[in-house]
């Protein structure tokens, strides 16, 4: 199977860069289509083919993955052609719908929207997959390997992908702030910047983790942290105090209302 990579930017790269390493795919199965010419060197050193043109990438891939942004997608995506004729694409393009991107796009092609975030870029990704693709199987089944290659995926329907934007595309912008301010408080107590910094980020790495490899509900995670009289139950209390859990809700709600508007446009 060859897979094109329209763009090859950071998300775009990080995916191919992923898939290579996982061994998903070989090097010399991958076509790059991009304007830069340091992305085009660096992944014909690795051995990829760069494709002269847009429409040459088209004619060559079986699977083509879209990683322009989005403000570029109707040039790009005109210069195909009507490459994509009875193939398949994945669009990782944020806010542009199923029925705008085949609007864009000349042929009749299967179609699979999904929505990244930046941690893929260190393998540590979270894909929100639209469930009502109408890719093949085997198509899918690549999908679910590719991605998960470089993070954890999870299917749904697509009216429901502005809401993985809201929370997982737009949330590691949250928690940097979350670890700046633990950090902050760490500094205003004695600890160093790195430290603090360090340790805060360590701490939201690890609980992150505990949610996922236990399991455990973070409710109860949290329970176990909390011993009575003790200083993590005063920590919640403060936290609740200034309506923390309420303006993390609001901010999701909020951000996914957003993605929905811009989508429209």
């Amino acid at each position: 199977m060859k897979i094109g990579f329209l763009g090859a930017g950071a998300m775009g790269g990080a995916i191919l860069s992923g898939a290579v390493k996982a061994g998903i795919v070989e090097p010399k199965d991958v076509y790059v289509s991009d304007f830069s010419e340091a992305i085009k060197t660096k992944y014909r050193e690795i051995g990829c083919n760069i494709a002269e043109s847009n429409e040459e990438l088209g004619k060559t891939v079986d699977i083509l993955l879209v990683a322009v942004k989005p403000q570029y997608a109707a040039g790009a995506l005109k210069e195909l052609g009507s490459t994509m004729e009875g193939k398949a694409m994945i669009s990782i393009m944020a806010g542009l719908r199923t029925e705008t991107i085949r609007e864009m796009t000349a042929g009749d092609f299967r179609l699979l929207r999904l929505m990244p975030n930046t941690p893929a870029l260190v393998g540590a990704g979270a894909f929100a997959l639209d469930s009502g693709t109408d890719f093949t199987e085997e198509e899918k089944a690549f999908a679910q390997r590719l991605f998960e290659s470089i993070g954890i995926v999870e299917w749904m329907p697509e009216n429901l992908i502005d809401t993985a934007c809201g929370l997982s595309g737009a949330g590691p912008a949250y928690i940097y702030t979350v670890i700046e301010a633990l950090a902050d408080g760490g500094v205003a107590e004695g600890l160093p910047r790195k430290t603090a910094i360090n340790l805060a980020a360590q701490t939201v790495m690890g609980a992150a983790k505990m949610v996922l490899e236990t399991g455990e509900h973070p409710d109860y995670l949290k329970d176990q942290v909390c011993s009575p009289g003790g200083n993590t139950i005063i920590g919640i209390k403060t936290l609740e105090e200034h309506g923390v859990r309420g303006a993390f809700i609001d901010t999701v709600v909020n951000a996914t209302r957003r993605s929905r508007e811009l989508g429209k446009k």
